[in-house]
């Protein structure tokens, strides 16, 4: 099969493990291939957790799972310092960082030392103790979850640290038809593993090198100068969009900053190629920009008053942004 092929079969692999969450498979697919991290937000329950795991045994690759508290510290993601006694030495013992995919959930229950340590590390891909710095693997991803319900306790990202998440995705329950089948996958796994105290764990349908190739493929993929002004021209008009609705003059705070020009490029030749095309098309973008927008977009305090949502903002920009 072509790298192409493999990857549709991965996608096909994890909608068939991952039920009833086929917008999260492909974003998740999406973000692996334009290298970047994936914030989503959902109710609990939703296969969140499984869609992660069950892609880093798709690809091989080491998958480590954190549970975000009140009291986590940022030694409990980067690793520490060990005194040896036998010879007066320090050994750095390695943390979760240091894992191919790694799920931060429930980020927003730690408090901002140890979201400023991930989100560091999701930056500059490297931890530094002490005076030594430590490089992460080639193959990072962190994919971070967030509740939207039960926020006391709980310590909102600051916009700034929510730029550096390449999408944010939010995730809903299934239907009635897709639930039946959930349980009926969940009766199957339970009998598949009755003998055995793990779970079934699915045989890895890509390689890490597979993921590098396919990686430098997206990057060569065509997107027309059109194309690529069109992006241009709706990031600016998160700035300023009464250039485009006379209507909403004063009621953004905030826009989107140049990194979501750049998620569009990288997410918009993604999603392409993982379509089976050699080129972007208008609906590659059209198609990301609530997930690529809606965490960069700061709403006026009016227009929160009067009901304007990031969400509503950017329909109504993509209705009014000219397509070419």
């Amino acid at each position: 099969m072509t790298s192409t092929d493999s990857f549709r079969s991965l996608a096909r692999t994890l909608e068939t493990l991952v039920l009833g969450q086929s917008a999260l498979v492909e974003r998740l697919l999406v973000t692996l291939l334009a290298d970047g991290h994936l914030l989503v937000e959902g109710p609990p329950g939703v296969a969140k957790t499984r869609a992660a795991h069950t892609l880093a045994a798709l690809i091989d690759a080491d998958f480590h799972r954190i549970q975000f508290t009140p009291d986590l510290l940022p030694a409990d993601l980067t690793g520490s310092e060990i005194f040896r006694p036998q010879d007066g030495s320090f050994h750095f013992e390695r943390g979760p960082l240091f894992h191919n995919l790694l799920l931060a959930d429930e980020i927003n229950r730690a408090p901002a030392k140890v979201q400023s340590a991930l989100l560091e590390a999701m930056g500059e891909r490297q931890v530094t103790i002490g005076q030594e710095t430590h490089v992460l693997p080639r193959l990072f991803l962190v994919m971070a979850t967030q509740n939207p319900i039960e926020h006391e306790g709980t310590y909102p990202l600051p916009e700034a640290q929510l730029d550096r998440f390449l999408m944010h995705v939010r995730v809903g329950y299934p239907d009635t038809a897709i639930e039946r089948d959930i349980l009926r996958l969940a009766r199957a796994e339970a009998l598949a593993g009755a003998d055995s105290p793990a779970s079934p764990v699915p045989t890895p349908a890509v390689t890490p090198d597979d993921v590098f190739a396919a990686r430098a493929a997206v990057l060569d993929l065509y997107l027309s100068p059109e194309l690529e002004d069109y992006i241009l021209q709706l990031v600016a008009a998160t700035r300023a969009p009464e250039r485009y609705v006379p209507e909403l003059s004063g009621s953004v705070r905030f826009g989107a900053s140049p990194r979501a020009s750049i998620a569009f490029d990288r997410c918009a030749r993604a999603r392409a190629w993982l379509h089976g095309r050699d080129y972007v098309s208008p609906d590659d973008i059209r198609s990301l920009a609530p997930d690529i927008l809606r965490h960069r977009i700061i709403p006026g305090w009016e227009a929160q008053a009067d009901g304007i949502t990031a969400d509503s903002l950017i329909a109504t920009l993509l209705d009014h942004v000219p397509v070419p």
